[in-house]
């Protein structure tokens, strides 16, 4: 029976994983239809679903109180961001909303929690190796026998399960990092993480999402850069140097050839409209630059605020396509800096954690971080509730934050001991 019951868990959790992945009932629900278009569908089961799983993530927390709260106890640095959400209700250009979303935002960081509070992370990552898996398998199914949905109509790529082909590219840049980590470290299945990594690959390249072909590349960069902070000083110091010289020098090379760089990523110069969409956002942060228009509050369509957006870009954004804009919308710049902070804070302990351990798996925090704040320059990937991004960016800010906890506890124990 408590068989059953553990594997009952590892399927509720891979199955809710798969859910904020974002993948296949979107799809199937609006008939296929792209992302960006404005098509009425019942999407009453998808929030039956998500209900559910709030519903069970909170009764498994309940039934583990004690590590729960231990759990939530290392959270400090992260509640404020969700407070001001919440409370931002009160100046908010669309309360009602923005009441959905703070509750949807809480309730699915939860799951972040119970992430951490029941699995290590060798057990989280293996779970993610699952999840992507299917995201995989399910993808080549629907674009070769199912090409209505796994088929973008409008470029020809490859979407998969997923209701655009970025949507693909984003979940495959996640899937081949935590292929490329279990691959480098694994002794055991190495072959099967290693096919991973390159089915991921390719359906990356199927999908066509220049961004993301560029966000894995700095990211595989990344990963063994990150490396070098666990060299010794006199050896890393120098190094990380000559690495920031040479990035000046290719940052200085890119900003005088950018039109030739975007030509041969098959974009143009606006990134399809997302730098005449800045400036118009920008204009209405302005309008309230302290607090925005509250959680959610803004992009009402015709009917709020983000109707001067739509009138003067020429197309019917459904996003800033920036996370980092899309704060200041709804939480002012009061937002962006508590977020920063708690991220920022986050990540030097992830650079503890990482030069303390010597595993490829104790990259992972860093690499996750990196990758959301590199994702949120050109999409809207923070502060996003029923997330996949952000329930792995709370996981990881919780297991950081316990780790580096530890750490202290234990180095203070040895000190007092070595003292006496």
């Amino acid at each position: 029976m408590k068989k059953l019951l553990i594997f009952a868990e590892y399927g509720f959790t891979t199955l809710t994983l798969l859910m904020y992945s974002g993948a296949i009932f979107t799809l199937i629900l609006s008939g296929g239809a792209l992302q960006q278009e404005q098509v009425q569908y019942d999407s009453s089961l998808i929030r039956i679903i998500f209900f559910l799983i709030y519903v069970i993530t909170f009764l498994l927390l309940v039934l583990r109180w004690k590590k729960t709260l231990y759990v939530l106890s290392k959270g400090l640095w992260v509640y404020p961001i969700f407070i001001l959400a919440a409370v931002s209700i009160i100046w908010s250009a669309e309360p009602s909303t923005t009441l959905k979303n703070s509750f949807t935002l809480i309730n699915s960081s939860l799951f972040g929690v119970y992430f951490t509070s029941r699995y290590s992370l060798k057990q989280q990552f293996h779970l993610l190796a699952w999840v992507f898996g299917i995201i995989i398998i399910l993808s080549v199914f629907f674009a070769i026998a199912l090409p209505q949905y796994g088929i973008q109509s409008d470029a020809g790529k490859w979407r998969g399960v997923f209701t655009h082909k970025n949507g693909l590219g984003a979940r495959m840049v996640t899937s081949s990092i935590v292929f490329l980590i279990l691959g480098y470290q694994s002794r055991r299945y190495n072959w099967l993480f290693w096919g991973g990594f390159s089915l991921s690959i390719l359906l990356l390249i199927l999908a066509g999402s220049s961004s993301s072909i560029v966000n894995l590349v700095i990211l595989i960069f990344a990963f063994f850069a990150f490396q070098i902070w666990r060299w010794s000083y006199s050896i890393m110091i120098p190094t990380l140097m000559i690495m920031a010289i040479i990035s000046q020098i290719l940052y200085l090379w890119l900003s005088n050839g950018a039109d030739v760089v975007f030509a041969s990523l098959g974009k143009d110069s606006t990134l399809t409209g997302r730098t005449e969409l800045w400036p118009l956002v920008i204009d209405m942060i302005w309008k309230r630059p302290w607090l925005g228009y509250g959680y959610g509050g803004f992009w009402q369509g015709w009917d709020g605020e983000s109707a001067y957006i739509w009138l003067n870009a020429g197309w019917l954004a459904p996003h800033a396509h920036n996370g980092y804009l899309a704060i200041c919308l709804d939480l002012g710049f009061l937002g962006l800096g508590v977020f920063l902070l708690g991220f920022w804070r986050t990540y030097l302990q992830g650079l503890t954690w990482m030069r303390g351990n010597k595993t490829a798996l104790d990259i992972w925090p860093l690499i996750h971080m990196t990758y959301i704040a590199l994702a949120s320059l050109t999409e809207s990937a923070l502060l996003e509730s029923n997330s996949l991004n952000w329930i792995l960016y709370v996981a990881l800010s919780f297991s950081v934050r316990m780790t580096h906890e530890t750490r202290r506890i234990n180095a203070k124990k040895q000190a007092t001991a070595y003292n006496l």
